[in-house]
């Protein structure tokens, strides 16, 4: 019997340094640039492991970690949707882009946004994926764990317990809470396998992150961000004059469709496709009719 010949990934992991920021990033592929943002307490090669070898086929893929999560440096700052744009700019010059399509989700999503209104000549094209900014977060008893990491001392102690919770909890239990969170109904032993929870694992390990997280959500939750505030950007909507594809799982507990709706309708020519199913991961819980649309629409 003749052994099946093995395919090399396209997308690799390494390293870059942007001045004394050490930057872990996943990249490969050919073709028109695609820049991944991930969200709030993720990564680059967690975010986006079931879509990053897939647009490597037809597209150089990169997905950096950003300041503070997965394995870049986490300095001492303050964590911001500006600190965060401010580093994706620098990232796509370090890297020699002149423009990309940039795909964000959640946070990552705002953070494309923020790239896209303050420099449009480097977005190319813009996707956004159940993103923070396009109006009120429905809070319900579970999210109220965001408000509550805010208070100094409690954020710390959360985070230290969760960092515990994670090496002596059962992996479906774990899970069941991710998803409960996330509003996630998929086969979690997939969505959740074990090597995202060793990768959710190493993350709270560090110090660091802890700093970081607290750092992000401290800049998100408060009563103007919470009430509409300065991370609301519905008002310039308009301004975007660059194809936009939202895509949204139609079980977000924070973010609901409506959110995606009241944004299609304000950007000129936007498409819209909500994955039943999905909560506020459709990437990584319906990746491959996720991946069709993002697809359909880079190409």
């Amino acid at each position: 019997m003749i052994a099946a010949k093995k395919v090399s990934p396209l997308v690799h992991a390494g390293f870059v340094n942007l001045g004394s920021l050490r930057v872990h990033h996943m990249h490969g592929g050919r073709g028109p640039a695609v820049l991944f943002i991930h969200g709030l307490g993720s990564s680059g090669y967690m975010e986006w492991r079931r879509n990053l070898e897939t647009t490597a086929a037809r597209h150089h893929v990169l997905a950096p970690d950003l300041p503070g999560y997965g394995r870049t440096d986490k300095p001492r700052a303050r964590y911001t949707v500006p600190f965060f744009a401010r580093f994706i700019t620098r990232y796509m010059r370090d890297r020699g882009l002149r423009s990309a399509a940039l795909v964000g989700a959640s946070l990552g999503g705002r953070v494309a946004l923020e790239v896209a209104l303050e420099h449009p000549q480097l977005v190319r094209k813009l996707v956004l994926v159940n993103t923070l900014g396009f109006g009120r977060p429905k809070v319900q008893m579970t999210q109220m764990a965001y408000g509550l990491v805010t208070v100094p001392r409690v954020g710390e102690a959360v985070m230290r317990f969760a960092r515990g919770a994670l090496d002596w909890a059962p992996p479906n239990v774990i899970r069941r809470v991710v998803a409960r969170y996330a509003g996630s109904s998929s086969n979690l032993q997939t969505t959740l396998d074990d090597e995202y929870l060793a990768d959710l694992r190493e993350m709270y390990a560090a110090d660091e992150f802890h700093s970081a997280y607290l750092s992000t959500i401290r800049s998100l939750v408060r009563p103007q961000a919470l009430f509409g505030g300065h991370h609301d950007v519905t008002r310039r909507l308009s301004e975007l004059k660059i194809p936009v594809q939202l895509i949204w799982g139609a079980d977000d507990p924070l973010f609901p469709v409506a959110h995606a709706a009241r944004a299609q309708a304000m950007i000129a020519g936007s498409r819209l496709k909500v994955i039943e199913g999905a909560g506020h991961t459709p990437q990584a819980e319906r990746p491959e009719e996720f991946n069709r649309v993002l697809h359909d629409f880079l190409d």
